[in-house]
């Protein structure tokens, strides 16, 4: 038997429609509460292990004083709403919830959602058990670091379903290949991917790019186009730096999240469209809503799952094995008999901060098989570091793994202990929960820590 859930929803149909639901798919319903004071009482008695939370409720108080009572005493939560005011909104956002469900919604993205709100919770908590390391490899993806294959993992688990993917890393760090991932494993794989730089659409041409437009409906439209939606329509679609499109462009792509559907510039009819939506961005948008530049109920839709992709200098495990991956394909393709990289310039490639990522990487390889006459690269070219100051005594300067052990105990310190939450060592590092926790573990930190 699953875990069990309260329902805190003062409509009668819309409770009694969840439950119907959370039972069919094996979930014990402790109960249905239609106030915050209702809900206190059945937590008391009836001690459910997570919390479905709607946002207006009978009495004063409103689901999000509830959901900052659950944090207190660490039960996870929910929310489920039509309720999309920005400012609501806003709220909701400071009590961290594990997901938000607007309505209406499927059975299928509820039951989604709460997978994926367990898997994110059993995270921050450190007790996700990982299958994944075992099975076969993603094909595009080099590498064995530990923070690697929890990307991979995280991929195995979304890409079966049609949940909405965010993947979010530095320029350069491979998030098109994390897309292509996603639709290679999942059932859509025999449709097509269609890949959609927003950065680079112009503002005047990005409805016609996504939704297409019929002849004749703005000057020079001389022939009907398909949008890139409809042309991923059974399949995938890849927005690529999400976080350039413009407020009144995502209004749209909001109502194709919520409705399924599309209506060509110039139409009269809307299309219904099956598609799955991976988006990717190098900012943040959390900032970006903050400042007026994103909707927060676009993020909310987009941020089901995200997947955070390490940037190299964190990974730098893995340098290695991509630099021989690299090695191999450019030699090949340019039929150059070079087959190996000296151990200076493998030190080379291990000391440098790498700000362009795997793309830098994988450039800095290419040109040195262009240029190496003999079989092996001997040294690399690399753009100037700040050298220490050699008047400085050996054995004084700390390594970057002690410093880096440091701050983060410092952080534990000043947290009391708590990683993640408002207040906890996660918040103040700026990091996710999970990536503070595999940290905390290569690191040798104590996993006590709550």
């Amino acid at each position: 038997m699953k875990e069990k859930i309260l329902i805190v929803e003062d409509e009668f149909i819309v409770a009694n429609d969840l439950k119907l639901m959370l039972k069919k798919a094996g979930y014990q319903v402790t109960g249905i509460a239609s106030s915050v004071v209702q809900a206190r009482k059945s937590i008391q008695e009836k001690r459910p292990d997570w919390v479905l939370i709607d946002i207006i409720l009978k009495g004063d108080l409103t689901g999000i004083d509830l959901a900052w009572e659950l944090r207190k005493i660490n039960l996870p939560f929910l929310y489920i709403s039509a309720n999309t005011n920005q400012s609501v909104l806003e709220a909701v956002k400071e009590t961290q919830p594990y997901g938000f469900m607007v309505k209406p919604f499927r059975e299928r993205d509820l039951i989604v959602m709460l997978d994926i709100a367990k898997y994110r919770f059993d995270i921050e908590k450190g007790t996700a058990v990982s299958e994944a390391f075992h099975t076969q490899e993603i094909e595009g993806i080099i590498g064995e670091s530990e923070v690697l294959r929890d990307v991979i993992e995280k991929i195995k688990i979304v890409a079966p379903t049609d949940t909405s993917v965010l993947v979010v890393g530095e320029s350069g760090t491979g998030k098109e290949k994390i897309a292509h991932a996603v639709h290679d494993l999942s059932e859509r794989n025999l449709n097509p991917i269609v890949i959609v730089n927003c950065a680079a659409l112009p503002h005047s041409l990005i409805e016609s790019e996504l939704f297409g437009h019929e002849k004749g409906s703005f000057t020079g439209a001389n022939t009907q186009r398909i949008g890139k939606f409809e042309q991923a329509n059974g399949g995938t679609i890849f927005l690529d730096e999400i976080g350039e499109l413009p407020l009144d462009s995502q209004v749209k792509l909001l109502r194709v999240l919520q409705e399924k559907e599309i209506e060509r510039l110039g139409g009269n009819k809307t299309l219904k469209v099956n598609v799955r939506i991976v988006a990717a961005t190098n900012r943040s948008l959390e900032k970006e809503v903050a400042e007026g530049r994103f909707r927060l109920d676009l993020y909310y839709r987009l941020n089901v799952f995200p997947i955070e992709l390490p940037p190299l200098r964190e990974r730098k495990e893995d340098i290695e094995l991509l630099a021989r991956f690299f090695l191999k394909k450019y030699a090949s393709a340019s039929k150059r008999n070079i087959h190996s990289i000296s151990r200076k310039g493998m030190e080379q490639l291990l000391g440098y901060h790498w700000p362009g990522n795997i793309r830098e990487l994988e450039h800095l390889i290419e040109r040195s098989v262009l240029l190496t006459k003999t079989s092996e690269i001997e040294s690399f070219d690399l753009p100037k570091t700040v050298e220490p100051q050699s008047d400085i005594p050996s054995g004084i300067l700390k390594s970057m793994e002690e410093m880096e052990r440091e701050h983060i105990m410092n952080a534990l310190e000043t947290s009391f202990g708590k990683v993640s939450g408002p207040g906890g060592a996660a918040e103040l590092l700026k990091m996710q929960p999970q990536t503070l926790y595999s940290k905390m573990k290569k690191l040798g930190i104590d996993k006590g820590y709550r």
